[in-house]
This record gives C-alpha cells, sequence and structure tokens, in this order.
C-alpha cells in the first residue's frame, strides 16, 4: 500500500555516518516538523546536481518556514551518504541518512528496481508534522527534479 498524506511514517531505522549510529524514523519525526527527501543514490547526477542542492541552499528559508529537519534519505551506506553531504556542504543543512537494504523505501512503498543498481528509492520529498505526512511529492519520471525540488515545497 503507497504511502498518503495523513499516513504515519513508518517504525524504520536508519543510519547517520556510520552502522553504528542509528536514527529511527518515527522517533526523529515524533514532535517535529520534517521535510524528507528521497533520493535514488548519492553522487548521482540528477541528485547532486539538481535534487539536493535546493534543500541546502533553502535550507535557512525552510527552517524560518517552521520546518525543524531537513532530512536526505537514500539507499547507499551510512560512510557514502555523509561523504556525499560532505561533498554538498550540508552540514548543519541536511541531515543525510543511509537506507542501505532499501527497509525505510519499502515500508513507505516508494522502492524502485533500478537496472543494474537493484533496489533504489523513488525520487521525492514529504513534509511530516508530529510523525503524520502532510505533503507528498512523487516524482512521475524517476530522471525529473520537479514537483520534489525544494522550491516547490507548499509547506501547508
Amino acid at each position: 500500500m503507497s504511502l498518503e498524506v495523513g499516513d504515519k511514517i513508518p517504525n524504520v531505522d536508519l543510519f547517520e555516518n556510520s552502522p553504528m549510529e542509528v536514527v529511527n524514523s518515527e522517533e526523529l519525526c515524533s514532535g517535529k516538523t520534517i521535510v524528507l527527501v528521497g533520493a535514488p543514490g548519492a553522487f548521482t547526477p540528477d541528485c547532486t546536481l539538481k535534487h539536493l542542492p535546493g534543500y541546502v541552499e533553502d535550507a535557512d528559508d525552510l527552517k524560518a518556514r517552521g520546518v525543524d529537519e531537513i532530512v536526505c534519505v537514500a539507499v547507499n551506506d551510512p560512510f557514502v551518504m555523509a561523504a556525499w553531504g560532505q561533498t554538498l556542504g550540508a552540514s548543519g543543512k541536511v541531515r543525510m541518512l543511509a537506507d542501505p537494504m532499501a527497509a525505510f523505501a519499502k515500508a513507505v512503498d516508494l522502492a524502485a528496481d533500478v537496472p543494474l543498481f537493484g533496489t533504489r528509492s523513488k525520487r521525492y520529498s514529504m513534509v511530516i508534522r508530529d510523525g503524520v505526512v502532510s505533503e507528498l511529492n512523487v516524482e512521475p519520471d524517476p530522471s525529473a527534479v520537479t514537483i520534489s525540488a525544494s522550491n516547490n515545497l507548499k509547506l501547508e
């Protein structure tokens, strides 16, 4: 069943910086407004050049509009996610969380089988308020960055 506006975020463990730093999705979103960005893969051209830079650049504006944290989740290991965040200058702006086995992507039914790369996440953005999805923007074309771009968030 696909995740929809009004659904609760599932209870899944993600990883930040190393396999020892566990971040539980349910706990992360409890009592806060979170912008969660789903990316097909770290260091991929569209994710690196078009998708994530907008969230890094717009972080202060999004936080001024009531967002507590901006989080990027991709099906990669935590070391790769940390390095990607460093390359993008995301420190203090966007938390880079790894979903190495696509557990989160599958739990929210936003996983995609990508030839040569296996199971990845679809490209999307969502706003989560106190653990409940209030906005969901899933790209119909995985190579496009349109509705999931930072400047398209409504934050309603």
